[in-house]
């Protein structure tokens, strides 16, 4: 095989990498001494929940900055400042970026919050889609099951619901998450069930919206099992019976729902 070497096409390739090269340096260069003009945020919050606004995570990014409008592009380390947006309760993902023109753009997403831990003693929480455990704010309030008991207080206590205490995986705080889900995507459920009540041995009882019954689901496995004899209540019992004609009903039993 022949191989034919053209002199001016190879000139005219090399001329133009090192064009390029050139254009890159310069690029970086220009940027590097670019001050900042202005700061861009964009909330992700499809949810529509206003834990946070626009300026709250303009001073998250202050923080670390005494005075990041201005600064020098190159002198300003963005993945710290993003590092430092990502660590609050409110935020799932953040990204920090630049442009040629000397504008920072802070593309946040929030946390979307599934239940309310309340409590008598103590300030409130939420947990959110992903376990992790946020503070309540007084700029808004989620409509969300609401959990309490001594083993809600004690989710308090720690970071995620799914993690126990040593950082290992909770199969209890797992299943609860699970429930939560399964209510939350149910279009009835969501809408009967108002609270649940855990006690230290991650039992629980719901509390609905309607009726004045107390409904013991146990521990929260087994869920489809005790969900359709719940339905079955719902459906075929109470119309038959009325709406207080029980106060307890118990799904712990396998093949039964035990009434009172």
């Amino acid at each position: 095989m022949k191989f034919k070497f053209n002199l001016k096409r190879e000139i005219k390739i090399g001329a133009a990498i090192i064009a390029v090269l050139l254009l890159i340096a310069f690029t970086e260069r220009r940027q590097g001494a670019v001050a900042i003009k202005d700061i861009s945020v964009k909330l992700e919050n499809v949810n529509e929940n206003h834990f946070m606004d626009e300026s709250d995570v303009s001073e998250l990014m202050q923080l670390s900055q005494e005075n990041l409008r201005g600064a020098n592009i190159e002198k300003v380390n963005l993945k710290s400042i993003e590092k430092k947006i990502k660590q609050d309760p409110f935020i799932h993902d953040a990204e920090l970026y630049s442009d040629l023109k000397g504008n920072v753009v802070a593309r946040v997403e929030l946390r979307r919050p599934v239940a309310r831990i309340v409590r008598n003693d103590g300030p409130d929480g939420y947990i959110a889609e992903d376990g992790t455990l946020m503070p309540v704010s007084d700029k808004f309030t989620s409509r969300v099951v609401l959990v309490s008991g001594a083993y809600a207080r004690k989710l308090l206590l720690q970071d995620n619901v799914m993690k126990a205490h040593d950082g290992k995986v909770s199969e209890e705080g797992v299943q609860l998450m699970q429930l939560i889900k399964t209510i939350r995507e149910d279009e009835f459920w969501s809408a009967q069930i108002a609270q649940l009540d855990i006690d230290s041995k991650c039992k629980i009882t719901i509390y609905p919206q309607v009726g004045d019954e107390q409904i013991e689901f146990g521990t929260p496995d087994n869920q489809e099992l005790k969900f359709k004899k719940l339905m079955i209540y719902y459906k075929e019992i109470l119309p038959r019976v009325g709406w207080n004609k029980y106060d307890r009903v118990n799904l712990e039993y396998e093949g039964q729902i035990v009434t009172e």
